[in-house]
């Protein structure tokens, strides 16, 4: 059988104008249902996409959070409270995931409203780009991220929007759809829907390729890679 996105704005249309407390019925509309099925998603992600999403349900967030939503990258900061030592961050990375992920679970930010939203997403697209080939182009990204972004600036006008450039990787052929990605990013800013934090040239060696000092594998993380992108964002937080 086909994958198919379940229609993010069927759910969510059901909760974020609503002005009731969250009961627990509620509580289970915030989030993708269980039998979501997210296009692009491999079969591994398909799962730890579900298992993350139960754990979301679990410890949901509180309002005026600050949140980081995105992929592995994201994920593997693991608790971005201490790192940005704040009590009041949240971790909403995923790993595998890809935009249309991220695009059927923003009904929790939305709800909760938090005081910052800072997103890292997209480069399972392109290697999904690049290596399965289901992905159109660069700018299906692009569009992706844009329909992120407008929605949260819609629904959340007191939150500040961060887009996080994506980092480059240890594969040239990748980093060319990243910089297409990251340049598109850096035009629409000037839209005024988010507000554009550039990590990638950090991170970036003079080849233009991920710094090896920064990364375990050429794609994911050391320690010296989270202190270095701890130390660029911690300017950009602001306490509720």
């Amino acid at each position: 059988m086909d994958k198919i996105v379940y229609p993010f704005l069927f759910f969510l249309t059901l909760i974020i104008d609503t002005e009731y407390a969250v009961s627990q019925s509620t509580l289970e509309l915030l989030y993708p249902p269980e039998n979501t099925v997210v296009v692009y998603h491999t079969e591994w992600t398909e799962n730890h996409y579900k298992e993350r999403i139960k754990e979301f349900k679990e410890h949901p967030l509180s309002m005026g959070d600050i949140v980081f939503i995105g992929n592995s990258i994201t994920e593997g900061g693991k608790d971005w409270g201490a790192k940005l030592g704040i009590d009041n961050a949240e971790n909403r990375g995923i790993s595998g995931d890809v935009t249309d992920g991220v695009l059927l679970r923003l009904g929790e930010l939305i709800k909760y409203k938090p005081t910052s939203i800072f997103v890292m997403i997209g480069i399972n697209d392109l290697s999904n780009l690049h290596y399965q080939k289901e992905i159109p182009s660069p700018d299906y990204v692009v569009g992706n991220l844009l329909k992120i972004t407008t929605l949260l600036h819609e629904k959340l006008p007191n939150t500040q929007i961060y887009v996080q450039t994506l980092l480059p990787t240890a594969k040239d052929f990748i980093n060319k759809n990243v910089n297409i990605v990251n340049s598109a990013m850096r035009i629409h800013q000037s839209d005024g829907i988010y507000h554009l934090i550039d990590l990638n040239p950090h991170f970036a060696a003079e080849d233009g390729l991920m710094s090896p000092l920064l990364t375990y594998d050429g794609t994911h993380l050391n320690e010296k890679g989270y202190a270095l992108w701890v130390s660029i964002v911690k300017p950009y937080i602001t306490q509720k």
